[in-house]
């Protein structure tokens, strides 16, 4: 008499055994994964289970082991994970349980979004280790490590280690009364052009990085972006200094290896 157990191992092996229909489209998918470069390894073998299993209906796992260079309990767990769910990814897993609560992490988000010096720090603005280090002094806290704390913020897509500049005019009235007399020769610069004053706007930027890269540059082809070399030469530094005629729009530049008073005033 045969055993329960018996049975069902007879069962799967049976089910195991039997054959993969692929649609044309799905032949195509799986040879583009096997050909394809950047295909994992894992989904490389898992496609190349099914594509030859597809091809050789009448082979068991043993045979389609052998010819893979296989275990054949992977390619037995493959063929019936196809059958079943006709997808190559990996079961859905409960994970680990949790460390730390929702409402812990949901303190640490809300740390992050403030700035530090509210909470008394002489800090601009947090990193992952400064959030850890100060987490660890609330008591009612657990200690977290700034790995778990990027991992939060980059779920929730807060980044507040970086920053823009930014300004904003602390008194409009005297603002508008030293802005005055520039805008009024801006709004006059054709007419005083026509009279003999020229209008010149003029500023410089100073340390500019002189930098050829080392290779040529990669024109881009399709599903391609342009490749650019990351090393490059240094030749130093240089110092634009720029001017902008307001009455035509013309622009004028020189470079300078030095930033000084005579070069801005002979420029």
């Amino acid at each position: 008499m045969i055993s329960h157990q018996t049975w069902r191992c007879s069962l799967r092996y049976h089910f195991s055994l039997s054959p993969l229909e692929l649609t044309a489209d799905e032949i195509k998918q799986f040879h583009h994964l096997v050909q394809a470069h950047r295909t994992s390894q894992s989904l490389t073998r898992r496609a190349r289970i099914v594509l030859t299993a597809h091809t050789h209906p009448d082979w068991s796992s043993q045979q389609l082991a052998q010819s893979l260079n296989l275990d054949a309990r992977l390619v037995r767990k493959w063929r019936r994970r196809w059958q079943e769910t006709h997808s190559l990814k990996d079961a859905p897993r409960s994970g680990a349980p949790r460390r730390f609560s929702s409402q812990a992490r949901a303190q640490v988000t809300a740390l992050a979004c403030s700035l530090p010096r509210s909470h008394s720090l002489p800090l601009a603005h947090w990193s992952r280790a400064e959030l850890a280090r100060h987490v660890a002094t609330v008591p009612t806290l657990p200690t977290i490590s700034a790995r778990t704390i990027g991992r939060w913020l980059t779920a929730e897509q807060i980044r507040p280690w970086r920053f823009h500049s930014w300004q904003h005019i602390q008194e409009p009235e005297a603002f508008l009364q030293r802005a005055q007399p520039v805008l009024r020769l801006y709004e006059q610069a054709t007419s005083l052009l026509q009279q003999g004053t020229w209008v010149v706007c003029t500023d410089e930027k100073t340390s500019i990085q002189a930098r050829q890269a080392e290779q040529v540059p990669r024109p881009a082809i399709q599903n391609h972006p342009v490749y650019q070399s990351p090393r490059y030469i240094r030749h130093g530094a240089l110092h634009l200094m720029a001017a902008l005629s307001v009455a035509d729009g013309l622009v004028y530049g020189q470079c300078h290896l030095r930033k000084r008073f005579v070069d801005f005033c002979s420029f």
